[in-house]
């Protein structure tokens, strides 16, 4: 891990578990959303956070800013350990950390206008007289491509991707530093999603921007991220630069999910084979012993199931330059 002061964003060993309740009396085990997360973000950089749905990602988000409990480890945002700070000291470093949320449709109140979504942050910090804060939400909303003549309307008046640059304005409206889109152009049609992710492209050099980009898909990430962490069951279990990480993954995981994008050409596509992983993903309640993903990694049923595969953890460590992977085999042959 770098030195704190170098990174806008460190995360330390995240650990976020939720009871499993039992009735009346203590709770008969826990959830473990995010088990042991570790990573660090550099200002202006775009890290990409994916994995299957319910590996952890989405919850590794909302607890760097501080909207769910975390059980233990450390976040440091601009040097400062968040873990320390009261409630009102964490509200105000929420206006230098922001989410974009998946649903476009569901994250803007329906009764509210455009306007007064993207007011709510500015008045809620005070950021000044009503004629500045109608200035910042016209302003806010010709930086996202929209015109300033909506900003009467309501959400039901506007397409699903014009809701998302809504959400990417109200997001931007404080200035923040670390914004973290929570799988941004999931509802989106397919056309629209590479209209908001050059959106955001754009954004970024503008203003400097660092996002936490989380996604399940991963040809979605591969054009916006420097970086890339791929989460399974609640760990990372690869990290690099986007271009090693396509190129060359180490991890089976990351070969089995990389396996799943389509090709455009399809002659490519149908010579190419697929790595289909056997059985479901394990439940978070009772993850297996050893590596999580050993009950599905064909690279252990290639080398017998080792026992080390079963029995011990395989820590997230520097297989080759900048490019970090959590498998005992990592530098063997790919899985397929």
């Amino acid at each position: 891990m770098n030195n704190t002061s170098e990174n806008l964003l460190e995360v330390q060993n995240l650990k976020v578990h939720f009871p499993i309740a039992a009735g009346i009396g203590a709770p008969r085990g826990s959830i473990k959303a995010v088990d042991g997360v570790s990573f660090a973000m550099k200002k202006g950089e775009t890290l990409g956070l994916v994995g299957e749905s319910g590996c952890g990602k989405s919850t590794t988000g909302r607890a760097i800013l501080q909207l769910l409990p975390i059980t233990s480890g450390d976040i440091f945002f601009q040097g400062e350990n968040l873990k320390s700070l009261s409630l009102n000291q964490i509200r105000q470093r929420r206006a230098h950390m922001q989410m974009i949320f998946q649903d476009p449709f569901s994250s803007l109140d329906p009764r509210y206008t455009i306007s007064q979504v993207i007011a709510e942050p500015l008045k809620n910090f005070h950021f000044g007289s009503q004629k500045a804060v109608q200035n910042r939400i016209s302003e806010l909303l010709d930086l996202v491509g929209m015109n300033p003549a909506y900003a009467n309307r309501f959400p039901h008046e506007f397409s699903g991707g014009q809701r998302q640059r809504i959400g990417i304005a109200r997001s931007l409206a404080l200035n923040p530093s670390l914004v973290i889109a929570d799988e941004p152009v999931s509802a989106l049609d397919v056309s629209v999603q590479a209209q908001v992710l050059n959106l955001m492209e754009d954004l970024q050099k503008k203003l400097n921007l660092t996002f936490l980009f989380i996604a399940h898909n991963l040809s979605v990430v591969r054009h916006i991220s420097s970086r890339v962490a791929v989460m399974y069951l609640g760990r990372i279990v690869e990290m690099t630069d986007s271009k090693s990480l396509y190129s060359m993954p180490l991890h089976p995981y990351t070969e089995a999910l990389l396996s799943a994008i389509p090709i455009p050409d399809p002659v490519l596509e149908l010579k190419r084979e697929r790595i289909v992983l056997k059985g479901d993903l394990p439940s978070p309640a009772n993850p297996p012993n050893g590596c999580h993903f050993h009950t599905r990694c064909p690279r252990a049923v290639a080398l017998g199931n080792p026992e080390i595969c079963r029995t011990e953890a395989p820590p997230l460590e520097i297989k080759s330059q900048n490019h970090f992977a959590a498998c005992h085999f990592a530098n063997h042959a790919p899985a397929n």
